[in-house]
């Protein structure tokens, strides 16, 4: 492909009542990303294009849109992968829209924050200032730790068809993230999580459509760590939950390791 047609969103809250599409064609060139492609675009044609991004590996979660009508981040799509020379960028949906392609994750963010996305443990003082580690069985650590890769991009929440229906479900990735820390045994604060996801916009409006992940593009699966809260929450609710034993502080070794005698300089002054 020598050139590529990018239809991309437009929308400026200052001037336009509703979005709409404006058509770039640039140069395509090997391995480019949808991400490049904006850049260029933004660098070369029209310095008023607005998207957000940052570490151009996948990692942040900071570029996430939806191209060709499937939820992605741009910097980890590349445009051959998309076996297409016309491409359309929209912002996210289910996402209020700040500017053309920046959607406001605010409410995202407000609804993982709600499901206390950290360790509650049984003493919260060694957990906010500690002062050895935690004791952790590689058993243990895989009961959750696919999970805890959800870089909060947003595209789950983008794909949920109950989400797209309520705005209030509070939607695969907070409730994937309550599962994670429920599962980790130096948690012990899954009572408050189960109150927060049952509620009536809660795990329940979850009819496991599978989109959510699919969509993850770090290989996350909110619709198996949702169904595997349903359980957990059911399980306690007819007392047949297993309490799991905290977890206890990793012992310092018994003996420390023998300082390394530094060579001499062989340059003196």
């Amino acid at each position: 492909m020598q050139e590529l047609t990018f239809r991309v969103q437009r929308y400026n809250p200052g001037e336009n009542k509703e979005p709409y599409l404006q058509e770039f064609t640039i140069p395509s060139s090997q391995g480019m990303t949808v991400l490049d492609g904006l850049i260029y675009i933004k660098e070369n044609v029209d310095n008023t294009l607005s998207f957000r991004s940052s570490c151009r590996m996948g990692i942040c979660g900071s570029c996430g849109m939806l191209i060709n009508n499937f939820p992605m981040l741009a910097c980890h799509s590349p445009v051959e992968e998309l076996k297409t020379d016309r491409i359309e960028v929209r912002s996210l949906p289910n996402f209020p829209v700040i500017r053309d392609l920046v959607p406001s994750l605010d409410p995202l963010f407000a609804k993982h924050k709600s499901i206390k996305p950290y360790i509650i443990g049984p003493d919260m003082k060694e957990v906010e200032a500690p002062t050895s580690e935690y004791s952790q069985s590689r058993e243990e650590l895989e009961a959750y730790v696919q999970f805890a890769y959800c870089v909060k991009c947003g595209l789950c929440m983008a794909a949920c068809p109950s989400v797209a229906t309520d705005s209030l479900f509070l939607g695969p990735q907070p409730l994937g993230q309550a599962y994670r820390y429920c599962a980790d045994r130096r948690d012990i604060g899954a009572k408050e999580r189960f109150h927060v996801a049952d509620s009536p916009h809660g795990i329940w409006l979850c009819h496991l459509a599978g989109a959510c992940s699919e969509a993850c593009p770090k290989g996350v699966d909110p619709a198996l760590a949702i169904q595997l809260l349903k359980r957990a929450m059911v399980s306690d609710s007819l007392r047949l939950r297993k309490k799991k034993k905290p977890a206890s502080l990793a012992q310092p070794p018994a003996t420390s390791k023998p300082k390394i005698d530094v060579p001499e300089f062989t340059v003196t002054q």
